[in-house]
């Protein structure tokens, strides 16, 4: 098993994580969103010299470091003479000068153009190209991809997964624990806004983030869209091995114990707390949702593997969702509880 492993980005972060460097094939953090922006909000924007002090310590410690450059779009910029002035300068430095792994980008040109340009790096595919089918593999594979992180939405939809699997040879790559909707309707609107809100200048004065708001409020007025998020339970990764056996982990905006706690239990293949604790999900989530990760044995393999996905005729998520969820109840106070969310429902 390859794990690649999360880091918000800051050496004293990357020492910790490193104590469980015997786990971790690869860390992976975004860079200063003043060159090339990502698909995430930052916990930090390492500059050069940062970035190479990290990349240092890594490599001194035998674990890989890559570089997350996915914004979604960068509204044409990349495509002028200054934009590819700017990108490729830094891709250099990060290539030639400081020596990172792998670089992670989204945009079809910038793959192109790294696998034209710089022959000593591993050009891969971000999940934010949302490669779900052979032929945008065999399409990115053309372009000089060695690897693909594919689509989560598919995550599932083994078929799909057996099809692009039979279709390139480059390494692929699953993101196991993303909490998201289920073929969300904000994500391609919500990953440009990211783009841009964390990206170079001039950047967005806005208000709120609509699409957070929006995702949590489905999530819970209806707490089965947790259940049919596509996230992969550690239990669950050995039903992926004939596919891949390289895992990326989500969540680099969150803290380093959390994140440790996800190392731990994807490379023991068990968990033995709430599902709620992996997922890279919003806290408010976290703390109002109890699923006991152990209740979802055999679920994968006796109705996920093999589902239509066409809810309205099923409802077997949202009845499992009943049976399982535990909900947090009294409103935070020194009588908080767990109870059965089907109760709790029905008391509300």
């Amino acid at each position: 098993m390859k794990l690649f492993v999360p880091s918000p980005g800051h050496l004293n972060s990357l020492k910790e994580l490193l104590t469980a460097k015997d786990r971790i094939y690869s860390i992976f953090m975004a860079g200063s969103p003043d060159y090339i922006g990502t698909g995430r909000s930052n916990l930090a924007s390492p500059q050069l010299e940062d970035i190479a002090a990290q990349t240092e310590y890594a490599h001194r410690h035998g674990v890989k470091m890559e570089m997350v450059l996915n914004s979604s779009c960068m509204g044409g910029r990349q495509l002028t003479p200054e934009g590819f002035r700017i990108n490729h300068w830094y891709i250099e430095r990060l290539v030639d000068d400081i020596g990172v792994d792998s670089i992670v980008v989204a945009d079809p040109y910038l793959v192109e153009t790294i696998a034209r340009d710089f022959d000593e790096i591993s050009v891969v595919v971000s999940v934010l190209a949302f490669v779900d089918s052979p032929q945008k593999a065999e399409f990115f594979v053309g372009l000089g991809a060695d690897s693909i992180v594919i689509d989560s939405n598919v995550n599932r939809h083994f078929d799909v997964l057996h099809a692009i699997r039979d279709s390139v040879d480059c390494e692929l790559k699953l993101l196991v624990n993303e909490g998201c909707l289920y073929r969300c309707p904000f994500r391609y609107a919500h990953f440009n806004f990211f783009s841009h809100a964390f990206g170079p200048e001039p950047r967005p004065n806005v208000l709120d983030d609509y699409y957070y708001f929006k995702c949590l409020e489905l999530r819970i007025s209806h707490p089965e869209q947790i259940i049919k998020s596509p996230w992969i339970r550690p239990e669950d990764i050995r039903q992926y091995r004939d596919i891949t056996d390289v895992l990326k982990i989500g969540g680099r905006t969150h803290f380093v114990d959390w994140i440790l706690n996800c190392v731990n239990a994807y490379y023991s293949e068990s968990y033995e707390g709430n599902l709620m604790d992996l997922l890279d999900c919003p806290k408010d989530l976290k703390d109002l949702f109890d699923i006991p990760n152990k209740s979802l044995d055999g679920v994968l393999e006796q109705q996920w593997k093999n589902c239509k996905k066409v809810c309205n005729k099923c409802g077997y998520c949202k009845n499992l969702t009943k049976k399982v969820t535990r909900t947090y109840a009294q409103g935070g106070t020194e009588l908080e509880s767990l109870v059965p969310l089907e109760s709790f429902a029905a008391k509300a």
